[in-house]
């Protein structure tokens, strides 16, 4: 039964809702800490395997989420079938076994055919684990759970890159995949245990292909669903750009050292902070509106960014790199958490599927301009900061766009 302002919506047994929100992190979270835990890794991984081009290094976040696009658009309808749990556990099983590929590594080659399997096998939780959420909240209280769990799941990478630099002190790059594969062995085992199918199965599914081209029809006929798809890909692809030269800008650039864990956990407090912010208020003041504040926000400092930058020959002071940047990054909490929640709110009769689509579309967008724009990367800031202030810009004219009309945006805005 869904009950009034948001509240859960089935009477089916649940776990307590801190638990819950702790266990969808634990699974979601996997896909940060495989991302992030690599980094501070790169120049070892770059040694041991022989890697004389280091921008290469670039492709094996690229190769994790390259492979996890095509997972996002399999376990949605499989999670439909044969629910969520059991699409869970199939993810995380793959998972773990790109992780061991990954760890017996000897080549660039297998080190992303490694990474590649490992993004496959994420996608099972990634999405199945947003569709049980979508079976058990709606609305405003969907975006306040979502919010909560992205603000768990950003605190990963906050501490991953100085966990990671831990591990290959007492031992090597090679360590932190078993690492990956302890963390998924636990998540499956607690799901196991704690967490009842959300789906039963009277209320499932059977695969039939044009049940999947109607829904798949459905979707993409959807233009506010698809706008805030491509909003969500868009923010994503920004993310996976700073992601892939990060180490390079505080390392290269600002010659940090080994103080680089620190200044990307600085960059990464500020995006948890908006997210138990928005958590708060979103039922308040509406998704839409911290939506178009945390855009312009990310628009405005992105742009003053670009400035100072182009001032200083693409390398500005860092004092005045790491401020800007971090109200830069503070704004991706407010977005992420919304904008997911406003794109599988129209989709309840088909939250695998449309969990799916949303997510392998938005992770294909980000590749495509990740890899894109990190090729006029070459050890200045000016190719991140013309990458967000496109991006701000065109997010803002798409969310015109999902709703026909300028005027609705700001008027919701400013209401």
């Amino acid at each position: 039964m869904a009950l009034s302002q948001g509240e859960i919506k089935t009477t089916q047994k649940h776990l307590p809702e801190k638990e819950f929100i702790i266990l969808c992190a634990l699974m979601m979270s996997l896909t940060a800490l495989s991302t992030d835990a690599v980094l501070p890794a790169f120049s070892q991984i770059a040694h041991a395997l022989g890697i004389i081009d280091y921008q290469k290094t670039q492709w094996i976040i690229s190769a994790m989420i390259f492979g996890m696009a095509f997972g996002e658009i399999t376990f949605g309808p499989l999670s439909d079938v044969i629910g969520r749990k059991k699409s869970i556990s199939f993810g995380i099983g793959i998972f773990i076994i790109g992780s061991v590929v990954a760890l017996c590594a000897t080549s660039l080659t297998g080190l992303l055919i490694g990474r590649c399997i490992q993004g496959f096998g994420l996608a099972g939780p990634k999405i199945a684990s947003r569709a049980l959420i979508r079976d058990l909240y709606k609305g405003t209280a969907m975006a306040r759970i979502m919010s909560y769990t992205m603000m768990i799941i950003i605190l990963v990478p906050m501490l991953a890159p100085a966990f990671g630099q831990l591990v290959m002190l007492l031992g090597s790059w090679r360590w932190v995949f078993g690492v990956l594969i302890l963390q998924a062995l636990i998540a499956v085992i607690w799901l196991a245990i704690r967490q009842p199918e959300t789906l039963p199965p009277a209320v499932r599914h059977p695969f039939q292909w044009g049940r999947l081209r109607k829904d798949a029809r459905f979707f993409l006929s959807q233009r506010e669903v698809m706008a805030y798809t491509c909003i969500a890909g868009g923010i994503f692809g920004c993310l996976m750009l700073y992601l892939s030269i990060a180490q390079s800008i505080f390392q290269d650039i600002y010659q940090v050292g080994t103080h680089f864990p620190l200044y990307f956990a600085l960059l990464a407090a500020g995006s948890v902070l908006t997210n138990f912010f928005n958590g708060k208020i979103v039922q308040r003041v509406g998704m839409m509106r911290c939506l178009v504040a945390a855009l312009s926000v990310l628009l405005f400092s992105s742009f003053l960014l670009l400035m100072i930058a182009l001032s200083y020959s693409g390398k500005p002071p860092f004092i005045l790199f790491m401020l800007i940047a971090m109200v830069m990054f503070s704004c991706f909490g407010m977005i992420f958490g919304n904008v997911n929640a406003m794109a599988m709110e129209p989709l309840g009769h088909m939250a695998g599927l449309g969990a799916s689509m949303i997510s392998s579309i938005s992770s294909l967008v980000a590749i495509v301009f990740s890899v894109f724009m990190g090729q006029f990367y070459h050890f200045s800031v000016t190719p991140l900061a013309v990458a967000f202030v496109l991006i701000a810009s065109l997010t803002l004219i798409l969310l015109a766009f999902a709703k026909y009309d300028v005027k609705y945006v700001f008027q919701g805005f400013f209401k």
